[in-house]
């Protein structure tokens, strides 16, 4: 894979051999290198970035990987906080949040949606043919069965009992989300024509409130997008991430020349700051600038994500609480 290392020691080698009368001198640019890449939250991240790279490696665009990545996700019963199996709210009804963002700025969501497969892209169909941003609950339904989506039950026999057990065994509280009850997927992508894009979506905390809503649709908090600087996404507890805009606060460190290390970093320690219970809960966020160096970070221990810009790799993210 061309980095700007390798195009600078090539460069050098070239005037060299250029020098002793070897070969003419190629032209040189200031076009920077593109590195394609593909950044998604957790373990099931990986399956993910394979079905956006295999568009990035064709020359696709950044929006239709993102899309069909979390699609994956979204379809894969054994993945009990997403789409298709996602475990459902306190009344048994699964209920699901998306959205997306393309390099434009242009973005579309939908919240509280039930029965449809893959809520990111009705999302999309929201971005591109309404001029709206959010539809929610029956309405979001509406919209996707008018616009060619079919009708299904989402919950999973599995899921059905999973729900069944904690009626029995616990108080209406929703499920703690933490290293062992992953939540969203979120994605981010550039392609090789320099442009970025970004998904999220998920079915919620389980067991929640029926009606409630996290981080995961809202833009700014679940996801951000500016072509200029950069990407980034948050996965976690939803409400957490609201309270400070996440996303968009990364973007904007970006944008003030923090690393995407060193940006995710700080919007967990200023969850650390203003919310004296941040280690009773876990949030994770993702960043993606213009050259391609991503970076992750989170409260605790366990966070992990999918790295993909040549080579497929899970990485574990450096994290707040050390005990």
């Amino acid at each position: 894979m061309s980095t700007r290392r390798t195009f600078i020691k090539q460069s050098a080698l070239a005037s060299a051999l250029v020098a002793t009368g070897g070969i003419p001198m190629p032209e040189i640019t200031d076009q920077p290198v593109i590195n394609k890449t593909v950044i998604s939250t957790w373990n099931f991240g990986i399956n993910a970035n394979e079905a956006a790279w295999e568009i990035l490696s064709k020359g696709g665009r950044a929006l239709d990987a993102v899309e069909q990545g979390v699609k994956i996700t979204e379809a894969d019963p054994k993945i009990q906080s997403v789409g298709y199996g996602g475990f459902p709210d306190r009344d048994g009804r699964v209920t699901l949040d998306a959205c997306i963002m393309d390099e434009k700025g242009n973005c579309g969501s939908v919240v509280f949606l039930e029965h449809i497969l893959h809520p990111v892209s009705v999302a999309r169909a929201v971005m591109e043919k309404t001029p709206h941003v959010m539809i929610a609950g029956d309405g979001a339904l509406q919209f996707a069965l008018a616009n060619g989506f079919k009708k299904q039950d989402l919950l999973t026999p599995e899921s059905k009992e999973a729900w069944e057990k904690w009626c029995k065994e616990h108080q209406y509280s929703p499920m703690k989300i933490d290293r062992d009850n992953h939540d969203t997927i979120g994605i981010l992508a550039l392609d090789a024509e320099g442009n970025l894009s970004g998904a999220c979506t998920t079915s919620g905390l389980a067991w929640k409130i029926h009606g409630r809503v996290g981080d995961s649709p809202i833009i700014g908090a679940g996801l951000f997008v500016d072509n200029e600087i950069g990407a980034a996404t948050a996965t976690g507890k939803g409400e957490s991430v609201m309270k400070m805009c996440g996303s968009f606060l990364i973007v904007e460190l970006m944008r003030n020349g923090k690393s995407p290390m060193e940006a995710c970093k700080i919007a967990v320690e200023r969850i650390a700051k203003h919310q004296p219970d941040y280690k009773d809960f876990q949030v994770g966020f993702l960043a993606l600038n213009k050259r391609g160096e991503t970076g992750g970070y989170a409260i605790t221990k366990g966070f992990q994500y999918a790295v993909h810009n040549g080579e497929n790799t899970l990485v574990d993210a450096e994290h707040l609480v050390k005990e």
